[in-house]
């Protein structure tokens, strides 16, 4: 009996876990398409992100209820446990990576019903940033479903190299809006473009540091990137 009850619970394991990947797959096609369609001027891709996070809404829904039907029901310990506690939280974090490419699309189609699109040079930056960030997120999924806490690790350093273009970014923005007032609206939908590609790496830095809560049992949440990568090669 005992054995039989193992077997279902990691079936329910291997499932949940299944169901995760789908959802980051489809997450990580949402924020390609909210990057291509910002670069490129593609207002019919734009509208198809926001209407597809529905779909990215609905995983989370099912998953969430998955994790808490198998913490009812098996009452799992030691890894199994944080597997689960891990998986809630990157569901929440692939939720929230959603939210914001729809922010993305958003913000695309005012620039775009604007007219005033090539106005602006950071299009290319920005563009590079967030192809930057959907990488993060596919090796940051990949990290997970192989429990390698080195790709984490990467995926975290990563994200400093984000928030400084983030920067950058931002700084030539201000000076392009005084420099031609008449650039302002499209300018700021920008600055709440790139905010939102900076907090996409953010939240995949999050799963980063969870991956690395499931496999070393320890919540790395506030250590900075030396220390976290010295508790990695801690035995």
């Amino acid at each position: 009996m005992h054995e039989h009850l193992s077997t279902q619970f990691d079936t329910e394991l291997d499932e949940i876990r299944a169901r995760l990947t789908r959802m980051g797959g489809l997450v990580e096609e949402q924020v390609r398409g909210a990057v291509f369609a910002f670069a490129e001027g593609e207002s019919e891709l734009a509208e198809q992100v926001i209407a597809r996070d529905a779909e990215v809404d609905n995983y989370e829904i099912e998953l969430d209820d998955a994790c808490t039907h198998v913490v009812a029901r098996r009452q799992p310990a030691a890894v199994d446990l944080r597997m689960i506690m891990a998986v809630s939280k990157t569901v929440t974090d692939l939720e929230r990576i959603g939210d914001e490419a729809k922010k993305v699309a958003k913000a695309t189609r005012k620039i775009i019903e604007r007219g005033m699109r090539a106005a602006t040079p950071q299009i290319m930056t920005v563009r590079h940033m967030g192809e930057q960030c959907a990488t993060m997120l596919s090796d940051v999924l990949n990290a997970f479903v192989r429990m390698d806490v080195a790709l984490a690790a990467a995926v975290i350093r990563q994200d400093k190299e984000v928030d400084q273009h983030f920067r950058a970014v931002t700084r030539e923005l201000v000076t392009y809006m005084m420099e031609d007032p008449r650039t302002i609206s499209t300018a700021l939908d920008i600055v709440f473009i790139v905010k939102s590609i900076e907090r996409i790496g953010d939240h995949c830095k999050n799963i980063a540091k969870d991956v690395i809560y499931i496999v070393k049992g320890r919540d790395v949440r506030h250590l900075d990137i030396e220390a976290l990568e010295q508790e990695i090669k801690a035995e």
